[in-house]
């Protein structure tokens, strides 16, 4: 029975794959650095930014359903002064899903995860890892259609497993933002076609 299934999946099924390899070399980068005095300035590093990595989406259609499968693998290294260290801010695991449910011309519903791994941030610590995740769902008519969204409806929140400053609440020392900050989102709409 289970080749059965199987063979009917394949045979209904569209499955689509696309690797994508990358490169990038940035020569004396504008780096946000620390002053004295509490400042920051953009300075022209001397030295070079490389970003080596790789892409891969899938998509699996079966009848009216479309599953989107992708990661995202990012190494980007500052190179100065003879030293190498990984830039902050860059995850280097990013993980998506999508899975869409559309009858043409009347219904599209959709949900989405989104993993990010957890980045090196500006001050040597390292930011913790989270997941975003969203539904939506469209009504279509002939001249208009009705959608409502739900982002980031399991709330994830940097302010919820991390902090965003240090120091007392009358002098704080901001840390970098490396997730929401928003949280749970509510928002729908009517949208007319011309």
């Amino acid at each position: 029975m289970l080749i059965l299934i199987t063979e009917r999946f394949w045979a209904k099924s569209n499955v689509q794959y696309q690797p994508t390899f990358l490169y990038t070399y940035l020569n004396n980068p504008l780096l946000l650095e620390y002053q004295t005095g509490g400042l920051y300035q953009f300075i022209n590093s001397s030295g070079h930014i490389d970003t080596r990595g790789t892409e891969t989406n899938i998509k699996i259609g079966y009848d009216d359903f479309k599953l989107f499968l992708g990661y995202t693998f990012t190494n980007t290294r500052l190179h100065q002064n003879g030293i190498l260290t990984n830039t902050p801010l860059t995850p280097k695991h990013r993980i998506n899903s999508v899975l869409m449910y559309e009858v043409e011309d009347k219904w599209k519903v959709g949900l989405e995860a989104y993993y990010f791994s957890p980045q090196k941030l500006s001050d040597g610590a390292t930011g913790k890892q989270y997941v975003l995740c969203g539904f939506m769902a469209e009504k279509l008519w002939e001249t208009f259609s009705v959608y409502l969204n739900f982002e980031n409806f399991l709330d994830a929140r940097q302010t919820r497993f991390d902090t965003i400053y240090t120091g007392t609440v009358t002098n704080p020392v901001f840390r970098d933002i490396y997730a929401p900050l928003d949280g749970f989102l509510i928002n729908g709409g009517i949208k007319f076609k011309l």
